[in-house]
């Protein structure tokens, strides 16, 4: 499931105006005892689950197949059928009774996940409530004819008392339900309906009574679902039929059965022709949309989904259709199909792209890891803004774009973790959702030549690695954390895993060999680790243990160079320490006096005997700087320890930090007049991952500011933040941010338009420092210091040439808050502002290009709400 990157960035965004990190220090609090602790893995391998982390021989998982049929009634927004279960147990145990699923109950007021919603709100919580499943009769048949049986419901499950125990080793049950419940509006987000122009869009999921999984490991998994957890689910076979109105279209989980029952000969036909076509065919385009006329009737839709853990579907009236072929690595075809409303075309980078990124992402993954096992891969436009079920997903309608490739892309990729592997994502969202995350980026970069491809920086992940450990439930995590702590934060880890410990090659064959071996299996955390360090040859306990099962930070830091004999042609002494508790290699690019630079690369086994450590290099000159992870890949806590500087630049004797700052103001237009600014009005637009932001921010003096980061895919605000007097509020991703008094008075006092001229002001401390600071471009910049407040340090970046700020750093402690970098100076009014913002946020690249800036346009106080 998509958890959008705007949501990361609107809670950095926000957290870069209260300030609410905790500062660090410079001593050491690295333990290598409990880094490298020899005891790891809770209990041994055994007869189910090997040592190697494959499958034991005996390994055993249950099997459920089920055979539905349900109608959907688009009067009553309800759908109402049958499914009929047969459950197979292969356990060595004895089971005198079941558990099912019941999802929809998560949308009755009395549910356990709307008791356990925020009150603010957010993605999983209920906008509306139904009554959830109606459940009209249960029976089972055991070796015999068909009987009740008791139930009892208790939120979202279902137990059903057997009459007699379903026997071990092959034991068979067929279980029968008739059930109805009304379709949410918005499910949270993981199904619902959308009115169109055309008629509304069904997005259908968690649809019908589902198996529980019961295995080797807990027994029964029966953890309700509450919303931010997903599913665990056993494998089987699908048959089932859907019944609505004739003049709709419908797009399940699996093949079709009847084309020609439900399907006009021209639609036949064309998707005949799609099926042989690397190039996307219209089956139904908007012209038929907008002249089909109502029809009375019902048609009735039949497909079949083999070996699958889930099936969901979607129906409309309004659905334009195009679909192409897929080409797997064995040979065998399958095929990419797209349905949307007319209002989501949007050529020529809205859905009418969505069958070719279809396309595009599922031969990518089918060759790099394992072939895609469905027949039909069908992206579906609706109210939900990104959602993946075996062989179907659910992107927003509103995503173009970039924004459109990316939730394609991570959805799709979602039919490998959790749909092949089938990890219990209802524990361990990070089994799929990291897995997930991290093999988008390999899809993003191949995909078209990278068209989309963004890299994440992964050291101002820093100041986020502190939080939830990425072993925890999802509905555990706070929400603000879930898109760190089950994305970014596994996949970082990954990635380092790769490129930094493992190497492309050895990851690769281990990660491959992780997939082969638990294809439509149930793996845990524990099989995973182990098959990596099996396959790999390498005890990677220490990695796990403080990536995985911590929430430890990275703190590498260069101490001292020195050289040999105290001649630097011999060679040098570097020392580097580690201040923090994570352990991990270490990459050092090193430059001489003679301008060459070297790339050292040390194991993080050197971390084994101490937080310390001294090693030499054999350079034949002084060494003139030393930076730790030149590349910024790794998520350290306090990057301004990474580098080591000689003998550089200085700053001149005759200029001060006030000389400075007045060049700055000067260049921009004069500080008289910047104090004639007494309003003024910035628009912008940016991206994240292709997904266009909108920026708005708005200032009137003395009190009076408002920040507004809108996303029109999904209508929605990522951030508003309204300042007016005594008055504080803030949104976040449409739902209002409590503010405690402290938070709003540090906002209060940070909203000067141009802080400089406060800077100049006698009693507030401002630090030059001594040497000029070269950026990564190549410019000489003076750093200036400010301290905010207690906590609050800025770090502001002067064009030694221009006179220009180029780029701000802010921190709380040695805690990065957020990173911009200005550029593109013009003039407005007679004050130059830039026009280019590069804002770093949570280790997310926004680059907002400024649309219009008005200055003294008379805003009024009714602007700021």
């Amino acid at each position: 499931m998509t958890i959008n990157k705007i949501l990361l960035c609107s809670c950095f965004l926000l957290a870069s105006f209260v300030h609410n990190a905790v500062g660090q220090t410079a001593t050491s609090k690295y333990d290598q005892h409990e880094a490298f602790s020899p005891l790891f893995y809770p209990t041994n391998g055994n007869e189910y689950r090997s040592a190697s982390g494959a499958p034991g021989h005996k390994y055993w998982q249950n099997r459920a197949d089920y055979n539905i049929s349900v109608v959907l009634d688009t009067a009553k927004h309800r759908i109402e059928g049958s499914v009929s279960i047969t459950y197979k147990n292969s356990s060595p145990d004895k089971l005198p009774f079941l558990w099912l699923q019941l999802d929809q109950n998560i949308y009755r007021e009395d549910s356990r996940g709307a008791a356990t919603s925020v009150v603010t709100g957010g993605r999983f919580a209920n906008r509306s409530f139904t009554d959830g499943y109606n459940i009209k009769s249960v029976n089972v048949a055991i070796g015999g004819k068909k009987t009740p049986v008791k139930y009892i419901i208790n939120d979202t499950r279902m137990q059903l008392i057997l009459p007699e125990a379903l026997k071990a080793d092959g034991g068979v049950a067929k279980i029968y339900v008739e059930y109805a419940y009304e379709v949410p509006q918005y499910g949270t987000d993981r199904t619902g309906r959308l009115k169109t122009r055309y008629g509304w869009i069904y997005e259908i999921a968690q649809w019908y009574p589902r198996m529980e999984v019961y295995d080797d490991v807990l027994g029964w998994n029966s953890i309700p679902y509450q919303g931010a957890s997903e599913f665990y689910l056993e494998y089987g076979d699908f048959d089932y039929t859907i019944t609505a109105p004739a003049g709709m279209i419908v797009a399940g989980s699996g093949a079709l059965q009847n084309e020609a029952q439900v399907l006009t000969p021209q639609q036949q036909a064309q998707l005949a022709k799609a099926r042989n076509s690397d190039k996307t065919v219209m089956i139904r385009d908007s012209a038929e949309v907008a002249a089909a006329q109502p029809k009375g009737g019902m048609l009735s839709w039949h497909f079949v989904c083999k070996n699958a853990r889930d099936i969901a579907w979607a129906a409309s009236t309004a659905f334009v259709w195009d679909a192409a072929r897929i080409n797997l690595p064995s040979g065998k075809k399958a095929l990419a199909q797209s349905i949307y409303p007319v209002e989501s075309i949007m050529a020529p980078n809205g859905w009418v792209r969505s069958t070719e990124f279809v396309k595009g992402c599922i031969e990518i993954y089918s060759k790099q890891w394992f072939e895609y096992t469905y027949p039909v891969a069908t992206n579906v436009a609706g109210i939900v803004g990104g959602m993946e079920y075996p062989g179907i997903v659910f992107c927003s309608h509103r995503s173009t774009g970039g924004g459109l490739w990316g939730v394609t892309d991570h959805e799709f990729g979602h039919n490998w973790f959790p749909m092949i592997v089938g990890s219990n994502e209802r524990k361990y969202a990070w089994m799929d959702e990291g897995f997930n995350t991290f093999i988008n980026d390999g899809s993003g970069k191949e995909f078209n030549n990278g068209e989309f491809y963004h890299k994440q920086q992964g050291q101002s992940m820093g100041r986020a690695m502190s939080g939830d450990p990425i072993m925890s439930t999802p509905d555990v995590i706070q929400s603000s954390y879930l898109g760190i702590g089950a994305y970014y934060k596994p996949a970082m880890g990954l990635g380092i895993l790769r490129d930094y410990i493992l190497g492309k090659e050895r990851f690769d064959y281990a990660f491959r060999t992780y997939i082969d071996r638990w294809a439509f299996k149930h793996p845990t955390p524990w099989d995973f680790f182990r098959t990596m360090e099996n396959v790999a040859g390498e005890d990677l306990s220490w990695f796990w243990r403080g990536w995985f099962l911590n929430s430890w930070k990275l703190d590498q830091s260069v101490k001292d160079v020195k050289y040999a004999g105290n001649d630097p042609a011999k060679g040098s002494l570097i020392t580097i320490e580690n201040l923090e508790q994570m352990a991990l290699p270490v990459v050092l690019a090193i430059t001489d006096s003679k301008g060459k630079t070297d790339t050292v690369k040390l194991p993080a086994e050197i971390w084994q005997r101490g937080g310390t450590w001294t090693f030499k290099h054999n350079s034949d000159s002084r060494i003139t700087k030393v930076v730790i992870d030149p590349d910024k890949a790794f998520p350290d806590v306090d990057p301004s320890n990474n580098t080591w500087s000689g003998a550089g630049k200085k700053v001149p004797a005759n200029v001060s930090a006030k000389d400075v700052l007045n060049k700055y103001l000067q260049a921009i237009g004069g500080i008289d007049k910047v104090k004639a600014i007494k309003d003024q009005t910035i628009t912008a637009t940016g991206s994240v991952q292709g997904t266009e932001i909108k920026m708005t921010k708005k200032f009137k003096s003395p009190d009076k500011f408002l920040l507004d980061v809108f996303i029109p895919m999904m209508n929605v605000h990522a951030t508003k933040l309204v300042v007016n007097g005594d008055s504080v509020s803030a949104i976040q991703m449409g739902a209002p941010t409590p503010l405690d008094a402290e938070s709003k008075e540090r906002i209060k006092a940070n909203l000067a338009l141009i802080p400089e001229v406060d800077y100049l002001k006698d009693g507030v401390a401002i630090h030059l420092s001594p040497n000029i600071v070269t950026d990564d471009n190549g410019k000489d910049t003076y750093l200036i210091t400010v301290q905010e407040d207690e906590e609050l340090v800025s770090e502001l970046y002067y064009d030694v040439n221009t006179g220009f700020l180029v780029k701000k750093v802010s921190r709380n402690g040695e805690q990065e808050t957020g990173a911009i970098e200005a550029s593109d100076y013009r003039e407005v009014n007679g004050v130059k502002f830039p026009f280019l913002l590069k804002n770093n946020i949570g280790g997310q690249q926004i680059d907002f290009k400024v649309d219009e800036i008005k200055v003294n346009s008379n805003l009024t106080d009714t602007d700021f709400k």
